[in-house]
């Protein structure tokens, strides 16, 4: 089950690609200077996510004006993501859980990925939101089963311009 509205932000240390290479980009570096949007999607080059990722790099501006970090999370290793990033121009941040150890402290990880279409992985980031308040609370929880459901984008931007 996902976590709640209310319940401490689980810590995490994922890699990024950054200028100079790998890095590793930690939640508990990011509390406190600003809100933090995570965007888990289940995977890089597929339709839906490719949609989400470039909607939001378009609006990364209206996202910074609401006091908000965004950080795009998948199950993809960060070279997959970069490359993904470079065909797409995908802007935002994006963090690799590879072991999906993430998604599975924050409740949204599926214990088989679209059985129905023989993708049966486990560990695949359900499609998910979560706004994480600048003293590291989730004041935002949104997780579909459905990973061609994207979030409810108004409701996180009301949300972020309540905290601001």
């Amino acid at each position: 089950m996902a976590l709640s509205v209310g319940e401490k932000a689980p810590d995490f240390a994922l890699t990024t690609l950054g200028a100079g290479g790998p890095e590793i980009l930690k939640l508990s570096d990011k509390i406190g200077s600003s809100n933090i949007l995570l965007l888990f999607v289940p995977m890089a080059f597929t339709g839906k996510c490719t949609e989400e990722f470039c909607a939001i790099s378009n609006e990364l501006e209206e996202f910074t004006k609401l006091n908000a970090t965004v950080i795009g999370i998948s199950g993809d290793n960060p070279f997959a993501q970069k490359a993904w990033a470079d065909k797409e121009g995908i802007t935002l941040t994006l963090a690799s859980d590879y072991e999906h150890d993430t998604a599975k402290a924050y409740g949204v990880a599926y214990d088989s990925f679209l059985p129905a279409k023989n993708l049966t992985m486990g560990g695949v980031p359900k499609r998910s939101a979560f706004i994480v308040d600048k003293e590291g609370v989730i004041q935002y929880a949104e997780s579909n089963d459905d990973p061609g459901q994207l979030p409810n984008f108004e409701a996180i931007k009301a949300k972020l311009g309540e905290l601001g």
